[in-house]
C-alpha cells in the first residue's frame, strides 16, 4: 500500500509502511533543458549525436498534499503526484517549453537493474549506459567484421562489442530494480538510462513526459503492476503447443516433402511457416522475399488447396508480412498512386534501403493507408487460410521523413513497431480470430505487449557467440519479461548465415533443445539455406528434431498454465531466477531461466560441449533425465545431445507437472 507523508519539510513515499523515496526542500531531482539530436540511419542502424543547448536545475521549493497524492512545487513549474493502488504517476506541469528532461533517482552499488526492452548481451544493466531507441539489432558493419575475423582464425565466441555500440529491435523506457520497484516513462522520444554511478540513476528523456514508479512485495506483483500500463499479450491458440512449426521455403512440393519426412520420423508438427509464400528474390546476401502481400501462385501452386489438406492433419500454415512494399510489385503501384506511402521532404515516396534493395513504407499515420493494408492482410492472408504470420520489421522509420499526420517523425519513430503490431492485432479482432491466429513481431516499444501476440528475438547468428548467437537469446527473453512482454521465442538455429557464418549440427541441436523448453518451437532455414544444416539433413537430425518436438508437445498443459498467468497477471513464461530466490547469484544469472515457476533450464552454450556448469538456487531440485536430486549450489552436469540440463522443483506448484514428467 502506497502512502505519501509530509514530515519536517520532506515529502516521503512509503510502501507497506517502509520508506522508499523522499524529496527534501532545497534539493533537486529534476532538470529541464533544450537541445536536439541528429540521426543518421543506414539499413535500420542509427548514428545519434546529441546536443544540449542549456540545462536548468529545478529546486524543490515546497510540498503540498492532495486528495490523491501530492504536488512538488519547483523553482520552475511543478510535479503532480497521483497514486493509483501501488502505482505512482509523476506529471510535469508548466514545463512544456523545454524538450529535454532529466530525473535523478537514488541507487547503491548492490542494486541490480533490468529491462529497457530487449537486451541481448547483458542482463543486469547496473554500471552501464543504455540508449532507448528502436533500431536494427545487428548492423552490416558488425557482421562484416565478424566474417573477417572468422576467415583469419580469430573466432572468439566470448568476445562482445562494447555495450555502447549495441542497438536493439525492442527499446522501451522501462527498468526494474532488484529492490522491487519499476520506472516507466510515457515518452515516445529517445531516452537514456545512465546506470554507471553507484549511488544514483540518471534518466534523460528527449521530451518532457509523465513517468511512473511502482513498488511491490514480490516480483510477480510488480510485473502485474507494470503490465497494467504497457498491456498484456493474450493466450495463444491451442494448436501452437502441438509440436513444432517447421520453417520451410521453396514452393509447394518442397514444403510437402519436408513436412512428410518429419511425420515419417514421428515428429510432432503443428504448423509450417513459409515466409516466401508471397514470392522470393535472390540478392547478394541470400534468399530474401518479394514484399507484395499476395499469394505467389507460381512458386506455391495449389497452396490454397494444400492449406486445407494440412489443416485436416492438424498442421497450420503460416506466412509473412511487414509494413514495407516492394517497388517492383503491384501493391506498391496502388499505394503510391493513392498517396499511401511515407514521404521525404520533397514529397516523394521515402525509399529505405534494407539490405541490397530499396522499399517503400506504408504510412501508418494515414487512416486510409492503415485500413488499406489491414484489408489486404484480411483478404490475402486470413481469408486465404493462413493461421499466422511473421509481422516483421517496424524499426526503420527515418526521423527526417514526412508523415501524413504531420507528427514529428522523431517522436513517432519508437512507436512505429507498436502501431504495426496494433494493425495486425486489429485484423485478428475484426475477423474474430484472437486465440485462433498468432502473429509474431520482432520490434517493440511501449504498448507492444498490448497488441502483439508473440515476440521473436530477431536475426541471430547461427553460432555460440555471446553477442549475437545462441547465448544472446536468454538475456533477450529475460529482459523482455522484465519489460512486461512475457511471450517470446527465437528462430531455431539462428538466421544470419553468409560466407563462413553458417549453421552446423552442434549449434542446431543445442538450439532445438532450448526451444523445446520454451513457449513456442519454430524453425528457420536462415538467410542462406543452402549453406546451413537443416532439420531434414539426415536421419540423425530428423530423429533428433522429432524427439525435441515430442518433448515440447508433452509440456502443453504446463505451458498453457504459464501462458494463462501471463495473460491474466503479466507474469512472463520465461522468468529470471531471482523472481523467487533472493540470492546474489540469482540476480546476476542471465544464462539460465525458469520456464514457468517449476522448471529450471540451463541451455548448453559452448561448442562441442557435453557438460554444462549449472547454478541451482536454494531449493530441492530433480534432474529431469537422471531423476537425481540436488540441493542449491553449483554443479557440473552431464549434457549429451538431447539431454539439456533441466531441473524440476521437488515441491512443484503445478498440478499437471508430475504427469508430464512421466511422459517426457
Amino acid at each position: 500500500m502506497i502512502a505519501i507523508k509530509l514530515q519536517n519539510e520532506e515529502l516521503k513515499i512509503f510502501f507497506n509502511d517502509l520508506e522508499k523515496l523522499s524529496f527534501k526542500k532545497g534539493e533537486s531531482f529534476v532538470e529541464v533543458g533544450d537541445g536536439n539530436a541528429s540521426y543518421t540511419m543506414s539499413r535500420g542502424s542509427f548514428t545519434i549525436k546529441d546536443k544540449v543547448f542549456f540545462k536548468e536545475t529545478l529546486i524543490n521549493e515546497r510540498f503540498e498534499l492532495t486528495k490523491d497524492g501530492a504536488i512538488i512545487h519547483l523553482s520552475k513549474g511543478s510535479i503532480k503526484i497521483e497514486v493509483n493502488g501501488d502505482i505512482i504517476k509523476f506529471i510535469p506541469q508548466s514545463l512544456d517549453d523545454n524538450n529535454k528532461m532529466w530525473i535523478t533517482l537514488p541507487s547503491d552499488k548492490d542494486e541490480a537493474l533490468y529491462g529497457s526492452g530487449e537486451i541481448f548481451t547483458e542482463f543486469n544493466l547496473k554500471g552501464l549506459k543504455d540508449n532507448v531507441w528502436v533500431a536494427e539489432h545487428i548492423n552490416l558493419a558488425q557482421t562484416t567484421k565478424k566474417l573477417l575475423k572468422n576467415a583469419i582464425g580469430l573466432k572468439n565466441a566470448k568476445h562482445c562489442l562494447k555495450f555502447s555500440n549495441y542497438e536493439t529491435y525492442y527499446a522501451q523506457p522501462t527498468f526494474v530494480s532488484s529492490y522491487k520497484y519499476f520506472y516507466h516513462s510515457e515518452t515516445t522520444a529517445r531516452a537514456v538510462f545512465d546506470f554507471k554511478k553507484k549511488q544514483q540513476i540518471k534518466i534523460q528523456t528527449d521530451q518532457v513526459a509523465p513517468f511512473y514508479l511502482s513498488y511491490a512485495s514480490d516480483f510477480e506483483s510488480l510485473m502485474t503492476n507494470l503490465t497494467s500500463i504497457v498491456g498484456r499479450q493474450p493466450e495463444l491458440p491451442d494448436w501452437l503447443y502441438d509440436g513444432q512449426i517447421l520453417g520451410i521455403q521453396g514452393g509447394t512440393e518442397v514444403m510437402l516433402d519436408k513436412y512428410n519426412k518429419v511425420i515419417d520420423h514421428n515428429g510432432k508438427v503443428c504448423g509450417v511457416w513459409i515466409q516466401d509464400w508471397e514470392g522470393r528474390r535472390v540478392t547478394a546476401v541470400g534468399k530474401q522475399l518479394f514484399w507484395n502481400w499476395k499469394w505467389d501462385e507460381e512458386l506455391y501452386p495449389n497452396l490454397d488447396k494444400e492449406i486445407k489438406e494440412l489443416n485436416k492433419k492438424g498442421c497450420k500454415v503460416l506466412g509473412y508480412c511487414n509494413p514495407f512494399l516492394a517497388i517492383e510489385k503491384p501493391l506498391y503501384k496502388e499505394a503510391t498512386a493513392k498517396g499511401y506511402c511515407v514521404k521525404d521532404k520533397e514529397g516523394n515516396d521515402y525509399l529505405v534501403k534494407i539490405t541490397t534493395f530499396p522499399a517503400a513504407m506504408v504510412d501508418l499515420t494515414n487512416p486510409d493507408a492503415y485500413n488499406w493494408l489491414k484489408e489486404i492482410i484480411k483478404k490475402n492472408m486470413v481469408e486465404f487460410g493462413l493461421s499466422g504470420w511473421m509481422a516483421d520489421f517496424g524499426e526503420y522509420l527515418p526521423t527526417d521523413c514526412v508523415l501524413y499526420s504531420g507528427e514529428d517523425a522523431e517522436l513517432v519513430h519508437n512507436t512505429w513497431p507498436a502501431r504495426w503490431a496494433k494493425l495486425n492485432r486489429e485484423v485478428l479482432e475484426e475477423t474474430g480470430n484472437v486465440g485462433k491466429i498468432m502473429f509474431f513481431t520482432r520490434a517493440g516499444h511501449t504498448d507492444t505487449p498490448r497488441y502483439s501476440t508473440m515476440m521473436w528475438n530477431g536475426d541471430n547468428h547461427p553460432d555460440f557467440s555471446k553477442d549475437f548467437g545462441l547465448p544472446s537469446i536468454i538475456p533477450a527473453m529475460l529482459s523482455l519479461t522484465m519489460s512486461g512482454c512475457g511471450l517470446s521465442h527465437s528462430d531455431i538455429g539462428g538466421y544470419t548465415s553468409v560466407l563462413n557464418l553458417r549453421r552446423n549440427k552442434d549449434v542446431y541441436k543445442r538450439w532445438f533443445e532450448m526451444n523445446a523448453f520454451s513457449v513456442l518451437m519454430r524453425g528457420h532455414e536462415g538467410l542462406n539455406p543452402d549453406i546451413n544444416i537443416q532439420f531434414d539433413a539426415d536421419d540423425d537430425m530428423l530423429d533428433f528434431a522429432a524427439k525435441m518436438s515430442r518433448i515440447h508437445m508433452a509440456l502443453k498443459p504446463y505451458l498453457k498454465e504459464a501462458v494463462k498467468k501471463n495473460a491474466n497477471e503479466g507474469v512472463g513464461v520465461i522468468r529470471p531466477l531471482f523472481f523467487y530466490y533472493d540470492e546474489k547469484e540469482a540476480y546476476n544469472e542471465g544464462y539460465e531461466y525458469l520456464l514457468g515457476r517449476d522448471i529450471l533450464v540451463a541451455p548448453v552454450l559452448r561448442p562441442n560441449a557435453q557438460t554444462q556448469n549449472v547454478y541451482l538456487p536454494e531449493d530441492e531440485w530433480i534432474h529431469l533425465w537422471s531423476q537425481k536430486e540436488y540441493k542449491g549450489g553449483k554443479y557440473t552436469i552431464d549434457a549429451p545431445y538431447g539431454q539439456i540440463p533441466v531441473f524440476i522443483r521437488k515441491n512443484a506448484q503445478s498440478n499437471v507437472l508430475k504427469e508430464l514428467l512421466k511422459e517426457i
